[in-house]
């Protein structure tokens, strides 16, 4: 058995690996951001170590400072989680040839294999697994969009090779879309996943979202753990998922089963996956597959009673599956909510900050939660806005239903505005209580006037404002970048740490914008533009002297994960363009000033 497992990641999933590791007798290292000096997982693991800046690709991303972690640590494995690198080949290979380390996941080669898309479609379709008609090679010219189009037809899906919950794909409806649309994929393709190469699919209008959990040992054994339902989405990515999917026959579902099974023996594929398909009019057609942990594998995990991370642990260290292919049964019904730290009345726009004043979770039968947050703790908004999963378990899907409804109802938390007001009209919603939705369901038929009464009524209130100085403050001390905590009293004025204090310390950022690198000065007369959420400049579509209308795209800022078009309320002359492509920028920051 492995002695030390570091944990790449941070938040839930973090603290979910590191409790399947204590359960093991496993001892646990984090590694942390500087806005992740106080995060959860942090106070979980046994040590922690700082990786960097609070920019993912400085921190979390970086991957020479997390093998570099797990060396000082003296950890013998490495487990990503989910997101940031769990899916990145070259990591898992650096992590392959690291000495006394092992990867907790597939190789780098399946990996490779799987986890690009044209490649895994090639090895689906060698396996006779159905995919969705499209390229199995990359996609390099806008040209080949439109002879695709011609011989197809619209609507076309262009993908990022390393992409996933609709980060890097891009709908082109027209073939006026398909410069525009393909330069967009291929950014977000580099953005996210390092990697800007596209490929083609013909567009399904409404499907189902139907995932299947496999986990495979290094003595050929492959198990597939039954199906989950991902169809309730909001612009590709998931909120709610089931299991099992009450739009499948048992005789599909135990075909679509067999064959994402079949199809990842093929692959000589080892550790967990997902094999994702969409059902459409009684057909199934191979999608993607997932070489990591899924969100959502805590579905599962309350169907059958198998601990997958657990089994994760246990496949990297050589141990075989002791549980056949008929072992594996699904008992009743199982749902997860995503509790976002998100305004859905506001288009689900993500919290800017925030305090857990209260934050008082569910309990009772068939309610698991996992979290990180606890009471007390500040929002850290540099990254996803996924606080919690709330999973509840039911004899059968109504009773599912009824205890998703009352958890919901007793999950009370306030100073950081979430999601949770959705959940409960999606639990009341006609089509998905019927199951009947679609991945297109929420897009077209969302009812915003409902959800805007339910934020009202159930939502979380502002963050508040206490200027009681506490009698003993906690702060946290570096040194060589590994994390202590030493806890000091308070008499009279509040007690301060200098920016310089350790050894790994994040500096204050200065006023203004530019993204912390230097005071913007806005030196031209006229209207700003300024972000409204934290995240980085992926592309800057105006220059000083341009004329633009209301409306207008003057840049590109990702956040959350997904793209998100800045445009001009007003028209005029751009006289300042403040920010570059590449920059990181904080809420407020200015990025273009128009007269």
């Amino acid at each position: 058995m492995f002695d030390k497992v570091l944990v790449a990641n941070r938040g839930e999933i973090a603290v979910r690996v590191m409790r399947a590791c204590e359960e093991l007798g496993i001892d646990t290292v984090a590694v942390y951001s500087d806005a992740d000096r106080n995060a959860g997982h942090v106070r979980y693991a046994d040590e922690a170590y700082n990786v960097g800046p609070a920019r993912a690709a400085d921190s979390y991303l970086d991957q020479e400072a997390i093998v570099d972690a797990a060396e000082k640590a003296g950890a013998d494995a490495i487990h990503p989680g989910y997101g940031f690198l769990a899916e990145n080949a070259d990591f898992a290979a650096k992590v392959e040839a690291a000495d006394s380390v092992t990867w907790i996941g597939p190789t780098s080669d399946s990996m490779e294999q799987l986890g690009e898309k044209t490649k895994a479609r090639k090895v689906m379709r060698g396996a006779d697994v159905p995919i969705v008609p499209g390229t199995t090679d990359p996609v390099t010219d806008p040209e080949e969009v439109h002879e695709f189009g011609e011989e197809h037809g619209y609507p076309i899906a262009i993908k990022a090779e390393g992409g996933g919950g609709g980060r890097g794909m891009k709908v082109v409806r027209t073939e006026d879309e398909v410069e525009e649309q393909f330069e967009s994929a291929r950014r977000e393709g580099e953005a996210y996943f390092d990697n800007d190469s596209v490929y083609l699919e013909r567009y399904l209008e409404r499907p189902r979202h139907i995932e299947v959990q496999i986990i495979a040992d290094q003595h050929g054994n492959v198990r597939h753990l039954g199906e989950r339902d991902c169809s309730l989405q909001r612009r590709h990515q998931k909120v709610i998922e089931e299991g099992p999917s009450p739009a499948l026959s048992d005789a599909l579902r135990e075909e679509i089963g067999e064959a994402a099974r079949q199809g990842v023996k093929a692959s000589e594929y080892v550790n967990a996956g997902t094999v994702e398909f969409l059902v459409e009019d009684g057909e199934f057609f191979f999608l993607e597959v997932n070489t990591r942990i899924q969100v959502e594998h805590c579905v599962t995990e309350e169907l059958t009673g198998i601990d997958i991370v657990k089994w994760q642990i246990q496949v990297a260290e050589g141990e075989e599956l002791d549980f056949a292919q008929d072992d594996v049964e699904l008992e009743g019904h199982a749902m997860e909510f995503r509790i976002n730290a998100e305004n859905a009345a506001e288009d689900f726009a993500p919290a800017r900050g925030g305090t857990l004043d209260v934050y008082d979770p569910p309990g009772g039968i068939g309610v698991r939660l996992d979290d990180a947050l606890r009471q007390g703790d500040d929002l850290v908004t540099d990254y996803d806005s996924m606080i919690a999963k709330l999973i509840v378990h039911g004899s059968n899907r109504e009773e599912c239903l009824t205890r998703g409804r009352r958890a919901l109802a007793e999950y009370d938390i306030e100073g950081v505005v979430t999601i949770i007001p959705f959940h409960r009209v999606m639990l009341e919603d006609e089509a998905f209580v019927s199951g009947e939705h679609t991945t297109k369901y929420l897009d077209e038929h969302l009812d915003e006037e409902r959800v805007a009464e339910a934020q009202e009524k159930w939502g979380s209130t502002e963050a508040s404002s206490d200027d009681e100085e506490p009698v003993e403050r906690e702060f946290t001390v570096e040194v060589n970048g590994k994390r202590f905590e030493v806890n000091l009293e308070e008499r009279g004025e509040a007690a301060t740490v200098p920016a310089n204090a350790n050894s790994g310390g994040q500096k204050p950022k200065p006023a203004g914008g530019s993204g912390g690198n230097g005071e913007t000065v806005v030196d031209a007369e006229g209207e700003t533009v300024s972000a409204e959420m934290q995240g980085t400049i992926l592309d800057v579509r105006v220059e000083e002297g341009d004329e633009i209308q209301p409306g207008d795209v003057v840049c590109v800022l990702e956040a959350m994960k997904m793209e998100n078009d800045v445009v001009a309320s007003r028209g005029g002359t751009v006289t300042q363009v403040a920010v570059s492509e590449g920059e990181s920028v904080d809420m407020g920051d200015v990025l273009v000033v128009v007269d």
